[in-house]
């Protein structure tokens, strides 16, 4: 079965302690449903239209299961507190395998 990615790249960030009152939610919404956190900001190097910025990846058993953790209570909990915090590009993707 192939596996599902959280993909996250920010464009801004607005307002920090938004982003930190979602991360702690996030968290809490993404361990419990199996979510791996591989990436968290670090180096980038960005080419073509790429952006330089804060980049997340997190990786899911299944890409159902990435799509229904998204889709949780507990996650959008996460996202109300993230609110208009941000401007980031997320997507969830199928792995090959």
């Amino acid at each position: 079965m192939p596996k599902g990615y959280w993909v996250s790249v920010y464009r801004t960030i607005s307002d920090p302690e938004k982003l930190a009152a979602y991360n702690k939610l996030a968290r809490l919404a993404v361990e419990p449903e199996g979510g791996r956190t591989f990436v968290v900001g670090g180096r980038v190097v960005a080419y073509e239209a790429g952006i330089a910025e804060r980049t997340v990846l997190v990786e899911f058993d299944s890409f159902k299961q990435a799509v229904a953790t998204r889709e949780s209570t507990a996650y959008q909990e996460a996202l109300a507190a993230l609110a208009d915090g941000v401007e980031r590009d997320f997507r969830i993707v199928e792995g090959i395998d």
